[in-house]
């Protein structure tokens, strides 16, 4: 069965991956593509300065844009995929969620709300449960699922697995972020060249909170957090795409390197059609993953670890995931999968 799918905010720099990830997608089918006011009427084409590493989809270029409201979108469509700005999003989205649309957002907005499912399917797809809470909650027909942070989603796998099998009880992280994180026009050429910049306003509690609601436990009522304390320091630097992140972890059980790297390569991936067969890789060269060389394994959405090395306390090992594939429209694409998978379209 194939899906009618409209994309939120489509002329975007995560619209436009999102774009690239559903138009040659087994199971949905672009039906409705949205944006601002000023954009509205005009072709896709016209409305968007098409910057994704492929040719704009040919059937998508003429397809005409329609403004985000949910009297635009066809009442045949199943499935929208949101890539707005949290400030439009927190408005917009529960006005589409109540119209009866079940939407998976990459938004920030209510990411950390008790009734709405932040999910990683591959770590947490029980939390999907939440929606039968939030719909109790909030009386809404449709339904509200989120991806996390570029940078959460980035550690996130590798912590589930090492949590799994040792036991997490404190986290630090320091990131290396690409400049593609903040959008086309997030940070100029002239404060990125020849720099780095330690500050990303807002990053650090996304990844200290988004991260441990993730690896929490779903009750089939609420979800209980995990209680490893994290703490995280956010650093743009000049890479295009590919988020580095140097990772300190103790945990509750002692660990060896083996040990470590037999638990990350056997931590299971899902039977989706966007989720790698391997979903964590890891490298035994200790100058490796690296952005340029390693962000697009498996299409994008594999998530690369590498520098394992024993603490006093634990490990240290750095990790990498493609930004605005796994990071950003990629999770929101395996989240729709999910979604029907589990019956919810």
């Amino acid at each position: 069965m194939t899906v009618r799918v409209g994309v939120l905010g489509a002329t975007g720099a995560v619209g436009q991956r999102l774009i690239q990830q559903i138009d040659p997608h087994p199971d949905f089918e672009l039906a409705a593509l949205t944006a601002s006011s000023a954009s509205a009427g005009k072709s896709y084409r016209e409305a968007a300065k098409w910057r994704v590493d492929s040719p704009i989809p040919a059937d998508v270029a003429d397809t005409t844009v329609v403004s985000t409201d949910p009297d635009e979108v066809p009442d045949d469509v199943d499935l929208l995929f949101s890539s707005l700005p949290s400030s439009v999003g927190e408005d917009v989205e529960p006005a589409f969620v109540e119209a009866g649309y079940v939407m998976s957002s990459n938004s920030s907005n209510f990411r950390t709300d008790e009734d709405i499912p932040l999910t990683i399917p591959e770590v947490n797809a029980d939390h999907l449960g939440l929606i039968e809470v939030q719909r109790d909650e909030r009386g809404w027909d449709g339904a509200l699922v989120k991806n996390p942070n570029c940078s959460t989603i980035t550690m996130v796998p590798p912590l589930a697995a090492l949590d799994e099998a040792f036991g997490l009880t404190d986290v630090r992280v320091s990131t290396l972020q690409a400049v593609s994180g903040a959008g086309y026009s997030g940070v100029t050429s002239m404060e990125i060249i020849d720099n780095a910049i330690p500050h990303i306003g807002g990053e650090e509690k996304k990844m200290e909170t988004e991260s441990r609601k993730l690896l929490g436990e779903f009750d089939g009522a609420e979800v209980h957090w995990n209680d490893a304390e994290v703490a995280a320091s956010c650093n743009r630097i000049p890479t295009l795409d590919g988020h580095l992140e140097n990772v300190w972890v103790d945990t509750a059980a002692d660990v060896t390197v083996d040990e470590a790297a037999e638990a990350l390569r056997e931590y299971p991936s899902i039977d989706l059609p966007s989720s790698p067969e391997q979903l964590i890789e890891v490298f035994e060269d200790p100058d490796r993953p690296q952005p340029r060389l390693d962000r697009n394994q498996s299409n994008g959405m594999g998530i690369a670890v590498g520098g394992i090395q024993e603490t006093a306390d634990g490990l240290q090992f750095n990790c990498l995931a493609h930004n605005t594939i796994r990071g950003a429209a990629g999770a929101s694409v395996l989240n729709g999968e999910l979604l029907l998978e589990e019956g919810y379209l």
